[in-house]
């Protein structure tokens, strides 16, 4: 069964104990990364990009049950997609225009 992600308006809810802050995820992804390698050999990596991300499971810190969310409203996420409509952004845009995300 997929577990839903969350989005900018949305977050995780535990249905069998209510938490909403702590969460094991196990996803996958495939990702492109530029790694820089300093002289010593040491690597960072500078850029990310990520090409597809699935998340496989998660799983309720406080009481271990596994797949058990549901999606709610984040706080104040009704009157800031309010207050976007009103500045004639749609959600999703910033101030500039482009995508957030």
């Amino acid at each position: 069964m997929p577990v839903p992600v969350p989005t900018e308006a949305t977050r995780w809810r535990c249905t069998l104990c209510g938490n909403l802050t702590r969460f094991d995820v196990t996803r996958s992804s495939r990702v492109v990364e530029f790694v820089h390698l300093d002289l010593a050999g040491e690597s960072r990596v500078e850029e990310r990009q990520v090409l597809s991300e699935t998340v496989e499971s998660v799983r309720c810190r406080w009481c271990n049950a596994v797949d058990q969310v549901e999606l709610v409203d984040r706080p104040g996420a009704a009157e800031t997609a309010a207050a976007q409509e009103a500045a004639g952004r749609p959600g999703g845009e910033s101030a500039g225009g482009a995508p957030q995300g």
